[in-house]
């Protein structure tokens, strides 16, 4: 497993629109202009990759909070199928699924959406607020596999509350760090 650090796109950056298909509805799911919401977090992961996995346990429960309290969130693989099939859509329904997640896990086949974002590596978390302007970008905690830090979400949440408290992005905003995406 190679460490990737996420690219530290530019705050205020307006978040690339897209329409991809979930994975376990099979919907198209659109992001626009017009999407409306308290904030918008586009979640970069995948199935196979170790930084994602050790996140399993924590992620999916946060993340269903985070979409309780008005934010939409959309999980994005971009990983190519063909030499990676653990991420394969049909895996991705799976996934999703077991976890329970709440909210979609959408399918990049094309790999343009993790490019118009400029995602490194899964997970890279980009947190947008309701006029669609990067709030956040960066890592989810401290915790890595193996390094015996205990998961708390405590980044991601940190700078969730903050935004929907109409309260200034955190200033310290540390890269994400993970296995580099699987480009075709």
């Amino acid at each position: 497993m190679v460490a990737t650090e996420s690219n530290m796109l530019a705050l205020g950056t307006q978040a690339p629109p897209f329409n991809l298909q979930d994975s376990v509805s099979k919907n198209l799911c659109s992001f626009t202009n017009k999407t409306e919401g308290k904030g918008f977090l586009m979640a970069f992961i995948c199935n196979h990759c170790p930084y994602v996995v050790h996140l399993n346990n924590h992620l999916p429960a946060l993340f269903n909070n985070f979409g309780k309290q008005g934010l939409r969130i959309y999980a994005i693989s971009a990983n190519d199928k063909d030499k990676f099939p653990d991420d394969s859509p049909e895996k991705m329904a799976i996934e999703a699924k077991k976890l329970n997640f709440d909210f979609p896990y959408l399918f990049d086949e094309n790999q343009e959406v993790a490019k118009s974002y400029k995602a490194a590596c899964t997970p890279d978390f980009f947190l947008f607020d309701q006029n669609k302007e990067l709030f956040y970008r960066g890592q989810y905690d401290d915790s890595r596999p193996n390094n015996n830090i205990e998961i708390t979400g405590f980044d991601i949440s940190n700078a969730v509350n903050l935004l929907l408290q109409g309260e200034d992005a955190p200033k310290s905003q540390t890269p994400s760090i993970g296995c580099n995406i699987k480009w075709k």
